[in-house]
């Protein structure tokens, strides 16, 4: 388009492609991290309430320990604590905060060495308990050898857009418009985005950088699961906004719903009662309801044998039940 530079093509593109938001600073994915069993908390070995800790900018993670003494890899460091050994180790060790710290740790899980690791410690452990512990472990360890994904690709640098046919902007009466939630949820998103990258370019000081960050975190987990971690984000009248999880799962979800639930011609529904007179694997259906589902059937065989020149007479002598009728359905 020569006005404002968007690709000529044709509208169908707009139920297919997707688009994408480059995130200003690393996000970890909720279902990842939050689900059950926690996948990056069962490959990095850090409890659930650590590693939240970590996500959400409450405390530090140590990378690297180096020469430092009284901390090891992967031990948690309050604010303080992180500051005093910075005032008396200068670069000689390296913590962080946040998913970037979680990415970091990800990168170094060689995750084939460690489930021959996780395998050597089964065969030697007695207690149950740590026996257990370590096979969940190895369950995640081994999917991802499997499946030859990497487990730093459970932070995201990227997140998808969905196509904007599947999250409609419908103009209402009066000049208004309804939305789906899901443009409310990427909205705040790519605001909280843009203005991380303002506060970025202008070197603004730690605390308010990390609060955005933060609040980038939680802007994720909200477009992804809404509720599943903090509190649940609202819209007009105090209604939950729907997120990606909530249109797929549940009995109104994408699958169950349209998918599963997909309305068929020459269905029909009853109260089902006994039959006492029918065998085992006979099942009874009133005239009717058998009529209404076998139409086409009927039709078909009216016109073979000639009562019918047209499917337009089928149709009529099927609404009048003509005798004949009865007679072709006993056949079909």
């Amino acid at each position: 388009c020569d006005k404002c530079g968007v690709e000529v093509t044709q509208a169908k593109v707009r139920r297919e492609r997707l688009g994408h938001i480059d995130l200003a600073s690393p996000c970890s994915h909720v279902w990842f991290f939050k689900g059950l069993p926690s996948r990056i908390g069962h490959l990095l070995d850090i409890p659930l309430r650590e590693l939240e800790k970590v996500l959400y900018f409450e405390a530090y993670i140590v990378i690297d320990p180096g020469d430092v003494p009284g901390i090891k890899e992967r031990e948690l460091l309050t604010d303080e604590r992180y500051r005093e050994l910075v005032r008396d180790y200068p670069a000689a060790f390296v913590a962080k905060m946040g998913a970037e710290a979680i990415k970091e740790l990800l990168q170094m899980v060689k995750v084939e060495e460690l489930s021959i690791e996780l395998r050597k410690r089964m065969r030697e452990e007695t207690s149950q308990q740590k026996k257990l512990k370590y096979s969940k472990r190895l369950k995640v360890a081994t999917s991802f050898l499997k499946s030859g994904n990497r487990p730093e690709w459970m932070i995201l640098d990227v997140i998808p857009v969905i196509p904007p046919e599947l999250r409609p902007l419908v103009p209402l009466d009066g000049g208004r418009f309804a939305t789906s939630d899901l443009n409310d949820l990427y909205r705040r998103v790519i605001n909280r985005n843009n203005r991380l990258k303002k506060l970025m370019e202008l070197r603004a000081p730690e605390v308010i950088v990390r609060n955005e960050k933060r609040m980038l975190q939680e802007a994720v987990d909200a477009l992804f699961d809404n509720g599943r971690r903090g509190r649940v984000l609202r819209g007009v009248n105090n209604r939950p906004l729907k997120s990606l999880s909530g249109t797929l799962k549940g009995k109104q979800g994408r699958f169950r719903q349209n998918l599963l639930g997909k309305r068929v011609d020459y269905s029909g529904r009853s109260v089902i009662v006994v039959g006492p007179e029918l065998k085992l694997h006979q099942c009874g259906l009133p005239k009717k309801m058998a009529l209404e589902l076998f139409k086409p059937f009927i039709y078909n065989q009216l016109e073979k044998q000639q009562h019918a020149a047209t499917i337009k007479q089928a149709r009529e002598m099927v609404e009048r039940q003509e005798p004949v009728v009865w007679d072709i359905l006993e056949e079909v």
